[in-house]
């Protein structure tokens, strides 16, 4: 089993993937919180390794920056690998001055101008649901852990570089009722509602449109830890007392 972007093999991954967007932050992951972590992929430096946590097999990929990027990787994972759930975690720039650099944000929806998903089945909705499922067990590991977590809709964008001339981030606060910005939570939420699966989004606050923060490359690869053991104790231990 391989495709053109993954040279893993069948049973390779583990049913639950954490995907954060940097193939660095992956590899902190892997050697920061696995144990007896190995190297699944590496095609085109998009790192993938196979481990566990707390007895529990996960796994952890890259997935590259914007939709089309996720979009590939997620498709695969589940369509051909039997992944079941992927988490992505990753950075977002707050639209929200209650949202500071560090903060934690779940996802509850992703609003997107995308054509991703009309392009890749016929979908004109510009709104797409995560997990209801996962964003408890999430919810749960938060609490448990003592970590705040804000729960809001966040703004999938397609550019990094908007223009002076287009509507500012204010549009998608106030109108659009979006916390936060990133790049590809809407592609991975569609794939996993076209193939019948699985996805949540958390992520950290790195930047603000609002205050004067910012976190430095270093801190988005391997600072971002709160969010790292959140997602790592909703896979080992996310489920409630009656399941």
């Amino acid at each position: 089993m391989s495709t053109p972007h993954n040279s893993a093999k069948e049973g390779d991954f583990a049913k639950c993937v954490l995907m954060p967007g940097d193939p660095l932050r992956a590899k902190f992951i892997a050697d920061t919180f696995l144990t007896d972590a190995r190297r699944v992929s590496e095609v085109r430096n998009v790192y993938a390794y196979t481990g566990t946590f707390d007895g529990k097999p996960v796994s952890v990929m890259a997935s590259g920056m914007g939709m089309p990027s996720i979009g590939i990787y997620s498709y695969e994972l589940f369509r051909f690998y039997g992944v079941e759930s992927i988490i992505r975690i990753g950075s977002a720039g707050s639209y929200d001055p209650d949202l500071h650099a560090y903060d934690m944000v779940l996802a509850d929806s992703a609003y997107s101008a995308s054509s991703y998903a009309l392009n890749q089945s016929g979908c004109t909705d510009t709104v797409m649901y995560p997990s209801p499922e996962w964003n408890e067990k999430i919810c749960r590991a938060a609490k448990k852990l003592n970590l705040p977590l804000h729960i809001g809709r966040i703004h999938s964008s397609d550019v990094f570089y908007r223009q002076p001339t287009m509507p500012s981030f204010t549009h998608f606060r106030d109108d659009l009722g979006c916390c936060c910005v990133e790049m590809e939570s809407f592609a991975l939420f569609h794939n996993a509602n076209v193939l019948g699966k699985k996805a949540a989004c958390l992520l950290t606050i790195s930047d603000s449109f609002v205050h004067a923060e910012d976190t430095t490359p270093q801190e988005r690869q391997s600072a971002f830890t709160n969010m790292m053991k959140v997602a790592l104790e909703a896979v080992a231990h996310g489920e409630s007392p009656e399941e």
